[in-house]
């Protein structure tokens, strides 16, 4: 598989909260699938904790090799508390995540490099409450099978490694099997031995898709 056919997204909406000499910084991290979804969080978070100075963001949205990168200091120095913020997701290879981090000031100055050190801490905290699942290129796979083999179908190709995407009910049963690009050939050869070369395998396209289970939390 390519470098570019798979990607992180966090695996739970999480927030951790950590204080350095007295100033607060609650951090959350959400999963969104778009900018407009990301900029709702955090204007959710400045309504719901007004009484904080500053509510610094970092976004990655969408799938590689260009996904949409935004940051925000929101009033602390230039480069001080968003750039930190977003370096922290990138090393986690982290998109279609926002982390905003509200700040309560605690009276005491902390200066350039600890602004740097508090925010990006904040956002790992948050990501290691949150974990990370892996959201894969697939390539869409239809299939045809009789109502009396369908269970047994659908269930060695599950047992196989094979993503059932979607099972239709009709005349015949309709599966949605998502498949690597990379796995492609094996596949279609499973396929075959599965159905005993009695149904033939269509493709329907290509969708980003989340696979397995939320890891690291």
């Amino acid at each position: 598989m390519s470098g570019h056919a798979s990607y992180l997204v966090v695996g739970r909406d999480a927030e951790a909260e950590i204080e350095v000499r007295r100033s607060r910084f609650l951090a959350t991290v959400a999963r969104v699938a778009t900018e407009d979804e990301a900029r709702a969080v955090v204007e959710r978070l400045r309504r719901r904790h007004h009484d904080a100075r500053h509510h610094c963001s970092a976004m990655v949205v969408g799938p590689p090799p260009v996904p949409v990168e935004r940051s925000s200091d929101d009033g602390e120095p230039a480069g001080t508390a968003g750039a930190p913020m977003l370096e922290v997701l990138r090393g986690a290879g982290l998109s279609d995540t926002v982390a905003v981090v509200t700040r309560w000031f605690g009276g005491t100055l902390l200066g350039a490099g600890g602004l740097v050190r508090a925010y990006g801490d904040a956002v790992r905290a948050a990501l290691e409450a949150a974990g990370t699942r892996e959201r894969r290129l697939l390539r869409e796979v239809g299939l045809e099978v009789e109502h009396a083999e369908a269970g047994r179908v659908e269930g060695e190709l599950r047992s196989r490694g094979v993503e059932v995407l979607d099972v239709q009910w009709g005349a015949s049963v309709h599966l949605v099997l998502g498949v690597a690009p990379s796995d492609d050939a094996a596949t279609r050869a499973l396929l075959a031995e599965v159905t005993a070369g009695a149904a033939e395998p269509v493709a329907l396209g290509e969708r980003w898709v989340d696979v397995g289970g939320v890891a690291g939390a």
